[in-house]
C-alpha cells in the first residue's frame, strides 16, 4: 500500500494530539516572558494583544467552518496549521507590537480552522460509538512540553515560539501527506453553519435563557467573569517579572521559573480535580450546588485580591495557584449543572450562549482595565479581582431555587 495518505485513522489522531499538545506548550509557556522582556509589551498592549486574538476567533469561526464542512476536514487542519505556525514565526521573529497583533489574527484565523475539524474528522473515520473512547484516550503531554519549552528557553526566549511555528507548518504538511479522509461526505446546505444560523442560535440561546433561571444566571456569570479574566490572564505574568527570582540550577533566569511555575500549577490543578472525582462524585450530580460553587467563586475572587497585593513572590505564587485551583473545580461542577437544566433540542445552543457572553465579556474588559494598567499594574490586578464579587452572590441568589423546568435527557 502506498504510504500516501494510507495512516491508521485513530493512531494518526493520538499522534497528532501529542504533537500539538508539545507545539502549544513550546508557544504559550515562556510567551508572557517574551512579551515583556524582548517585546517590551506594557500592560495596555498585553491586553489588546489577547482582545485582537479573542475577536479574530470570534469573527473568523463561521466562515472557516464552512472550509471542514464544504470541501474536507483534512483540508480545513491543513490551512490551519500552516496559519498557527505563520503566527508563532512572526511574533518570534519580529519582537514589536504590531508584528505581535498580526501574529494573533494569522493564528486567530488559523485555529478556527481547526476549531471542530479534528473531531468531526475521527468521527467521519471510525464513527460515533468508536470516537468516546478515543477522545477520553487521546492523551496530551502538555508537562513534556513545558519542561523542553523552559530548557529552550533557557537558550533563547523566541527559540521555543520558532520551532513551535516551524513545527506547526511541518504537522499541517504531514498530515496532508499521510491522513486519510475515506468517509467525509459534504454537509447539506440547510445544515451548514451560517451568519444567520448563528444570529438564531443567539436568540434561541437568549429565548431559553430568559425562561430559566439557572441558564439566565449562568450566562451573566460567564459575562462577568470575561470581563475581569482577559486583563488578568495577560498582566499576572508582568507582575510575577517585578520580583527577583531565587537562583536555581546556578541561574535566576524567569524562563526556567516560569516553567517550574508552570509544572506546578498543572500538577495541583491536577490532583484538585482527582480529589473532586474521587472522593465528592456527588457534586457533579448534584441538583443544587450553588454552595460549592459560591465558595470557589469567592476563593477565586480572594486569590486574585491576595495576588493583586501581596509583596512577596511566594505569597502571590500561592494566591495564582488557589484561583487555579478554584477556577478548575468549578468549571465541571458548573458545566454538569447547566446541562442538567437544559433540553437536549436546545443544549449545544445555549452553552455557545454561555461561551459568547464571556469572549464578549473579555472583548470589553480587557481593554479598559489593560489602560489602567500602564497607570497601576496593582490597581488594574485588583479591579479584576473585584469585578468577581457579583459572582458569589449571583450564585447564592439561586439557592433553594426549585427548577421544574429542569429535562432531562439521557
Amino acid at each position: 500500500m502506498s504510504f500516501y495518505r494510507s495512516a491508521e485513522p485513530v493512531r494518526t489522531y493520538y499522534v497528532y494530539n501529542a504533537a500539538l499538545s508539545f507545539l502549544f506548550a513550546l508557544s504559550f509557556t515562556l510567551s508572557a516572558v517574551y512579551y515583556v522582556r524582548d517585546a517590551g509589551l506594557n500592560p495596555l498592549q498585553l491586553v489588546l494583544v489577547g482582545t485582537v486574538l479573542e475577536l479574530s476567533c470570534f469573527l473568523f469561526e463561521i466562515p472557516t467552518g464552512i472550509v471542514a464542512d464544504l470541501y474536507s476536514r483534512r483540508l480545513s487542519l491543513v490551512i490551519g496549521f500552516v496559519l498557527i505556525g505563520a503566527g508563532f514565526l512572526l511574533q518570534a521573529l519580529v519582537p514589536a507590537f504590531l508584528a505581535i497583533l498580526a501574529a494573533q489574527v494569522l493564528w486567530g484565523i488559523g485555529f478556527t480552522f481547526t476549531s471542530g475539524a479534528d473531531q468531526a474528522w475521527i468521527t467521519d473515520e471510525i464513527g460515533t460509538e468508536r470516537a468516546a473512547g478515543v477522545f477520553v484516550r487521546a492523551q496530551q503531554f502538555e508537562l513534556g512540553g513545558t519542561v523542553v519549552a523552559g530548557v529552550l528557553g533557557l537558550i533563547s526566549l523566541p527559540l521555543p515560539m520558532v520551532l513551535s511555528g516551524a513545527g506547526m507548518i511541518l504537522l499541517g504538511l504531514v498530515l496532508h501527506v499521510v491522513m486519510r479522509e475515506q468517509n467525509f461526505h459534504r454537509t447539506p446546505r440547510e445544515e451548514r453553519e451560517t451568519f444567520r444560523q448563528m444570529a438564531d442560535t443567539f436568540r434561541a440561546g437568549l429565548h431559553a435563557a430568559r425562561r430559566r433561571p439557572v441558564v439566565r444566571t449562568l450566562v451573566i456569570i460567564s459575562l462577568v467573569a470575561g470581563l475581569s479574566s482577559e486583563a488578568f490572564d495577560r498582566l499576572w505574568s508582568v507582575k510575577l517579572l517585578t520580583f527577583t527570582f531565587p537562583t536555581v540550577f546556578g541561574t535566576s533566569d524567569p524562563a526556567i521559573w516560569f516553567t517550574l511555575f508552570a509544572l506546578a500549577g498543572t500538577l495541583l490543578s491536577l490532583s484538585a480535580s482527582l480529589t473532586l472525582t474521587r472522593f465528592f462524585p456527588g457534586l457533579l450530580k448534584s441538583a443544587h450546588p450553588t454552595g460549592i460553587l459560591a465558595t470557589l467563586a469567592l476563593l477565586q475572587g480572594a486569590g486574585v485580591i491576595t495576588f493583586a497585593l501581596v509583596g512577596n513572590l511566594w505569597l502571590a505564587l500561592a494566591a495564582l495557584w488557589l484561583r487555579t485551583i478554584a477556577d478548575t473545580v468549578r468549571m465541571p461542577i458548573e458545566s454538569a449543572w447547566l446541562n442538567r437544566h437544559v433540553d437536549s433540542r436546545s443544549r449545544a445552543t445555549v452553552i455557545s450562549i454561555v461561551s459568547q457572553a464571556n469572549a464578549i465579556g473579555q472583548v470589553a474588559g480587557g481593554p479598559p482595565l489593560g489602560a489602567l494598567g500602564r497607570t497601576s499594574l496593582r490597581a488594574a490586578l485588583l479591579a479584576s479581582g473585584l469585578i468577581l464579587a457579583p459572582i458569589t452572590a449571583l450564585y447564592l441568589r439561586l439557592r433553594g431555587k426549585r427548577t421544574a423546568e429542569v429535562e432531562t435527557v439521557a
